[in-house]
């Protein structure tokens, strides 16, 4: 319990020192010095969530594999999403270029087309056109004019001949672009390929090792001891991270989310599967709605991520603290979008509904708590359409 205590001391010193709840007394750290003092927050919110992970009784190795295995999966789930956007983006940018590239040689063939017609001027005038004009002796003003216009032919020829050379160095360096565009295209559906084919087998894993948990419980109500035994760690760790935020000298700063009690939005859309306190389990204390694997899900208000790591029952949770003595939670993510520390906005994606902690079906499990004391979420959030 000391060395807990310890870790734990050590994960709210340095949430204090990222909100910025240090002594006004103290100097502003330089940026160096902020970059280091959220690495250790950092750090010491790993810790702590393995110390969230772990109960004094003992588990057993299925269990553990499971957590390996889920944050496996988020992990190969954020990749593929970021591979997915990277292919559209390039997507975006091949369009442009051939977009481009149609273009550039639209206006190259213009330029061919009148510099031939320029030579052919030249041409009908046939070789050495000064000198024929000289040897004629003709009116010296028409000497002129001629000589004016093949002055001016000369010169727009020779700015064909630049503008020529302009496009074509465009029409390689666009070319050039292509096909590295095509290159890095080819290695992302190469990666995506791969990492398909992994996140199948993770998959595969995480079938046989549910099926090995589900092994363990001889009926129903040993299944559901279990859950509550998850349940109940997760709110004694969380009151205390409550607790011990609102003893800090300076608290968190207000982010004014009690002015907008029954206007925040939903999480995440879909059809409440248990309501508060209608659970028995991990989800007795907010709501479990259920949505397709994948949708993002948002924050509902501003904030600060204080937790984001994988939890016993709870599979990858993610907490905002908003100040106030507010806190969000967000479980069962497929994977985390924001990371630990990060500032995020009402609406901004913090991650994506999964299945993660053993569950059955996709879905969010969605908390509201209040001085570490959790309250029906529908009190905070606009009404379920």
């Amino acid at each position: 319990m000391a060395r807990g205590g310890a870790t734990f001391g050590a994960w709210v010193a340095g949430l204090a020192l990222l909100l910025g709840l240090a002594s006004p007394l103290a100097a502003q750290p330089s940026e160096r010095e902020a970059q280091a003092r959220l690495d250790a927050l950092g750090e010491a919110l790993r810790e702590a969530s393995a110390q969230l992970s772990t109960t004094r009784e003992a588990r057993d190795e299925a269990s553990e594999a499971l957590r390996e295995v889920e944050t496996a999966l988020a992990e190969t789930h954020r990749r593929l999403d970021a591979l997915q956007a990277e292919r559209r983006a390039l997507g975006d940018q091949i369009a442009t270029l051939e977009t481009r590239l149609e273009q550039l040689a639209a206006e190259r063939a213009e330029q061919v087309a009148a510099l031939s017609a320029q030579l052919d001027a030249l041409y009908r005038l046939g070789r050495t056109p000064q000198l024929k004009l000289l040897l004629n002796q003709d009116d010296p003003a028409r000497l002129d004019r001629l000589q004016t216009y093949l002055n001016r032919l000369a010169r727009a020829r020779n700015k064909r001949l630049d503008a020529l050379a302009r496009l074509d160095a465009k029409l390689m360096e666009n070319h050039r672009a292509l096909a590295a565009r095509n290159e890095r295209l080819e290695a992302v559906a190469e990666e995506l390929a791969e990492r398909s084919a992994r996140l199948a087998e993770q998959m595969s894993q995480r079938a046989a090792l549910l099926a090995r948990l589900d092994e363990r419980f001889a009926s129903e109500q040993a299944r559901l001891a279990t859950l509550a035994q998850d349940r109940a760690h997760a709110e004694r760790t969380l009151r205390e991270i409550q607790e011990r935020l609102a003893r800090l000298e300076r608290p968190p700063p207000s982010t004014a989310i009690e002015q907008t009690r029954g206007e925040l939005p939903w999480p995440v859309q879909g059809s409440i599967v248990s309501a508060f306190h209608e659970d028995a389990g991990v989800h007795r204390n907010g709501l479990l709605i259920q949505a397709a694997a994948g949708t993002p899900v948002r924050a509902v208000h501003a904030g600060r991520v204080v937790f984001a790591d994988w939890m016993r029952g709870f599979g990858n949770l993610l907490i905002v603290d908003h100040g106030d003595r507010v806190m969000t939670l967000y479980a069962h993510l497929q994977h985390f979008t924001a990371p630990v520390g990060a500032a995020v906005s009402r609406g901004d994606t913090l991650g994506a509904v999964g299945d993660s902690g053993g569950q059955p079906r996709p879905g969010l499990y969605f908390e509201v708590r209040r001085g570490g004391d959790p309250i029906d979420p529908r009190r905070w959030i606009v009404r379920h359409p």
